[in-house]
């Protein structure tokens, strides 16, 4: 009697190590005798042959990687420190197990490697102002690298550009400039139009004599409104320059 319960029991701790549960986002990648098998087990309830099977779990989500801090020198010879994040996940659980021991930590350090080989090649005004064809092409390499690993990188992002405060203070003082030009470029073309209305309305003046009385009316109007009891009579230029020409 107690030999079969002895049986009983080691049959029953057998099954529980046969019985594994997998979760809907993970895959189990089974060795069997050190080999691998081609198809990996689904979600839900599996069975494994132990103790000659092996299980590896494998998760399809997405991971979410911080790039540390890196010292960069740009193309422009202009020391950063630049840090990203970098968004990937398994596509193969096969080959993420097979090809490389830790496709976690390889991801890492290839992001960092991608990341300073990448922006030693640009300018800083193309990392400051054109940040998305940076990322996109940091995605690319990463994606391109990794593809053998079974590894699909969907996004790339860099976070963060931090410059030295010498640099700081030169870009400030240049968007100060900029701001100061472009003021002046608009207070000029409002002059220029000004005085352009200026002309147009002297030329008109000019071929209708008539409409300067007219524009004098009005101006008595206007003074009128404001009940005052001075009263503007213009005097035509013509007639002031006749006195002030010095006599012959």
């Amino acid at each position: 009697m107690s030999f079969a319960l002895v049986v009983a029991v080691i049959f029953i701790v057998w099954v529980l190590n046969c019985l594994k549960i997998l979760n809907e986002w993970e895959r189990g990648v089974v060795l069997r005798l050190g080999r691998m098998l081609p198809t990996p087990k689904g979600r839900g309830l599996i069975w494994i042959w132990w103790p000659i099977d092996r299980l590896m779990r494998v998760s399809l989500r997405i991971v979410t990687m911080d790039v540390p801090p890196q010292d960069i020198i740009t193309r422009d010879n202009v020391t950063v420190r630049v840090n990203a994040v970098t968004y990937f996940k398994v596509m193969d659980p096969n080959r993420a197990i097979v090809s490389i021991e830790n496709y976690l930590y390889a991801t890492s350090q290839l992001a960092q490697l991608t990341l300073r080989d990448v922006l030693g090649q640009v300018e800083l005004d193309d990392l400051l102002a054109h940040r998305e064809k940076v990322n996109a092409r940091l995605q690319e390499i990463l994606d391109e690298q990794t593809d053998p690993w079974g590894i699909k990188v969907t996004m790339v992002q860099v976070k963060a550009v931090d410059l030295p405060q010498e640099m700081q203070r030169a870009i400030a003082k240049q968007a100060e400039a900029e701001r100061e030009r472009r003021a002046k470029v608009i207070h000029a073309e409002g002059e220029h139009q000004a005085a352009q209305r200026l002309a147009d309305a002297a030329k008109t003046l000019a071929t209708q004599p008539a409409a300067i009385q007219l524009r004098y009316l009005q101006t008595l109007t206007e003074i009128g409104v404001e009940k005052n009891t001075t009263v503007v009579f213009p005097v035509p230029v013509d007639i002031l320059s006749g006195w002030l020409k010095p006599a012959k």
